[in-house]
């Protein structure tokens, strides 16, 4: 098999496309992630913020009138490369969002490199959106940024190990690989109860990728978010939520080589413990056209507006962070199969806890590239309720 190229975020952004998922070698330092994140335009104006501000997102999908802001909890950012400004520009996008100040000082922020990984402006994006957005959706979370070596899994994955140990119950992976059988042995990485792993499903349409294809990762997809209103609410606690489709990046479909899991038991066909592994489980707004503001002063000249699966995968990460808060305020320990439990809720809610997303494609494979009512391989069981979602995750027992 071919050997994925070593790209940087860059070059994926001035192409404007991203790639497809590539073929891998079975040796894990040949086997190479990249961010699924895409830029609007690198020439907007880049004094200002444009796209979904952390409020409009909290009103859309019901963070606004869930009181938890996530305290307690600790977010893991895992990313490769090293992106030195990326604590001082946190720092301007809480200032602009009126955001509570997230800093080494203050023992919210921690960055912790695995080696001496070499700066990147790509994956100096990247790690910017991933930071900004957890903290923005999750305000009372401590972050931790854990830099691999290099975009290599292995050491990724080593990184992922280190946000582990270093505290994490929720950690954000916003990158992807193709798949290869190899992935089977690293499937342990994410064999963790009490810890959440969350992975983006990449931005190539349908097709599946790694770490997202773990049966012991939430694969997250990608929604076309639109408001209710462009206005200021009238009350900071009412939804802003109009409607969502699929958006065409979103990948998902059936994975060539993970084993399917009872949890996903008659959801899709070709699905579940007699079939395969199916990709995304859940979803949120990706497309980079209603994406958000990400401020990067590390290779971009401030404010840019980015889209991509990578923005979903840490919007995750503050649901989490925010039902395990609110769980710890019950008593309770953080969720031990999160991913077992989403399911538990669609099959036995109506989706009362989620936004069915029903019209839209990420291809052209009929079925599988298509949205429908219930599970489908484009956007999973849809994007959260989060005011409805969090209180039944607190439910759960132990």
């Amino acid at each position: 098999m071919k050997r994925i190229a070593l790209f940087s975020l860059s070059m994926l952004v001035l192409l404007a496309v991203a790639l497809p998922l590539a073929a891998q070698k079975p040796d894990g330092s040949h086997i190479f992630a990249y961010p699924p994140i895409r830029i609007v335009d690198v020439h907007q104006d880049s004094t200002t913020p444009h796209g979904l501000f952390p409020a409009q997102i909290k009103a859309a999908y019901g963070f606004n009138s869930t009181p938890n802001q996530g305290q307690g909890q600790i977010i893991g950012i895992v990313d490769a490369f090293d992106d030195p400004n990326a604590e001082s520009d946190l720092q301007v996008y809480d200032t602009q969002f009126n955001l509570p100040v997230c800093t080494t000082g203050n023992g919210c922020f921690t960055k912790i490199k695995v080696g001496n990984p070499p700066g990147d402006t790509g994956w100096g994006l990247e790690i910017s959106l991933d930071i900004q957005q957890a903290h923005g959706l999750a305000p009372a979370a401590k972050v931790i940024l854990v830099e691999a070596n290099s975009n290599s899994f292995d050491d990724l994955l080593a990184a992922v190990d280190v946000a582990r140990q270093n505290g994490a119950t929720q950690i954000s992976m916003s990158w992807s690989g193709g798949e290869d059988p190899s992935e089977l042995g690293f499937d342990s990485f994410f064999n963790h109860p009490g810890v959440t792993f969350m992975a983006s499903t990449g931005d190539s349409g349908h097709g599946v990728g790694y770490p997202a294809a773990s049966p012991y990762v939430v694969a997250v997809g990608g929604t076309t978010l639109v408001l209710s209103t462009a206005t200021p609410l009238p009350n900071p606690l009412l939804s802003n939520y109009g409607h969502e489709t699929a958006w065409s990046g979103s990948g998902g479909g059936i994975s060539a080589y993970e084993p399917g899991q009872s949890y996903q038991n008659g959801i899709f066909a070709g699905c579940g413990s007699t079939g395969m592994r199916c990709v995304p489980d859940i979803s949120s707004d990706a497309n980079p056209g209603t994406g958000v503001p990400v401020y990067d002063t590390y290779g971009y000249g401030g404010w840019i507006q980015v889209g991509g699966t990578s923005v979903s995968s840490p919007d995750w990460s503050a649901v989490f962070a925010v039902a395990n808060s609110s769980r710890a305020a019950a008593g309770k320990g953080t969720l031990q199969t999160a991913i077992a439990d989403l399911y538990t809720f669609y099959n036995t809610t109506q989706y009362n806890d989620f936004h069915d997303i029903t019209s839209g494609t990420n291809g052209s494979c009929g079925a599988d590239c298509t949205a429908i009512v219930g599970y489908d391989l484009v956007t999973g069981i849809g994007s959260p309720k989060v005011n409805r979602l969090v209180p039944a995750l607190v439910a759960i027992e132990p």
